[in-house]
């Protein structure tokens, strides 16, 4: 009786022809994808899934209950994001992404909160200032909601929303192809090829928000700013809690959403130029680079030091006794 597996049956040519075959998809030495489509899969899976759950949330109800059944959708997508990319492509755990929501996790994400929340603040005092917004109302928008419990979901969607594009974006993309560059190039290279790849992706799917074609600046800034961040320290902290307060911040505090639209703190009639309080307006601009120069300070005060995180370009295993 022969004790030989099905595989070994296999004659040795069709199991070279059929390791060919797989080649350019499967690393053998890992286990697991190549870095191209780790870095493609969670944002083209995700985004068909989270398509599907706004448009048929969205057809199917309407305020106020849409609101927390659509956040419910946007968690479901989010976390089945996370473990996918953790458990099936990447085999890693998820403190290797820069997910270890431990205290130093959450005061990361805090500062990285407040300091958005200063810059908006920064762009809603210099355009009232000059007269180039209003404030006509406080506290409206929230329609049959309390106000204070339209702001609770509208953060929890924002920060949601923020924090898939960061994982997505960051986590998985930008990690990944700095992984499968690294050892082809110099390491700095290397990261900073998986910086600006990822960077252009992110511009790219906010087209829906362009105006025009220097309204791609912005989303390039902001691109760079929430991975030059993550590549500096490595952790998701930081980039999610700017991430998710700069849009929540924005629109709901300041009221300078154009595109996003939310309860109010302060309500505004908006009559300055377009070129600096638009969506993608200069004053915008200059202000959120503030913030990724602030948050730069800040991770120098922290760590003593800037420089690529090591965990960047690296793979901890999820079998690794040691991760």
């Amino acid at each position: 009786m022969s004790l030989k597996s099905p595989i070994d049956r296999v004659p040795p040519t069709v199991q070279q022809g059929w390791q060919r075959l797989i080649w350019p998809l499967w690393n053998r030495t890992e286990g697991r994808l190549r870095a191209p489509l780790r870095a493609l899969v969670p944002l083209v899976v995700s985004f068909l899934g989270l398509a599907a759950a706004i448009s048929t949330t969205r057809a199917r109800f309407d305020h106020p209950i849409k609101e927390p059944i659509e956040l419910l959708g946007l968690v479901a997508v989010l976390a089945g994001s996370i473990l996918i990319s953790s458990k099936l492509l990447d085999r890693r755990p998820l403190a290797n992404y820069g997910l270890a929501v431990d205290r130093d996790w959450l005061r990361s994400f805090a500062v990285g909160g407040l300091i958005a929340t200063a810059v908006n603040a920064g762009t809603f005092l210099v355009a009232l200032s000059v007269g180039w917004i209003t404030v006509v109302d406080v506290a409206g928008g929230a329609d049959q909601l309390p106000f204070l419990v339209a702001m609770a979901v509208t953060f929890a969607l924002t920060a949601v929303a923020a924090s898939w594009e960061e994982f997505v974006f960051r986590g998985a993309m930008l990690k990944n192809l700095a992984e499968g560059a690294d050892g082809h190039v110099p390491r700095w290279v290397a990261v900073g090829l998986a910086l600006a790849i990822s960077t252009g992706v992110f511009a790219f799917m906010h087209s829906g928000k362009v105006t025009g074609p220097g309204g791609y600046g912005y989303y390039l800034l902001a691109g760079l700013i929430f991975g030059g961040i993550y590549t500096l320290t490595g952790d998701l902290g930081l980039p999610m809690g700017f991430h998710a307060c700069y849009n929540f911040s924005m629109s709901a505090i300041f009221g300078l959403g154009v595109s996003q639209r939310s309860p109010e703190l302060f309500v505004l009639d908006a009559g300055g130029p377009t070129v600096w309080i638009g969506e993608e307006g200069l004053l915008r601009v200059i202000f959120a680079a503030v913030g990724g120069l602030l948050l730069v300070v800040y991770i120098r005060w922290r760590d003593g030091t800037l420089g690529i995180d090591d965990r960047i370009p690296q793979w901890t295993p999820v079998d690794n006794p040691g991760s």
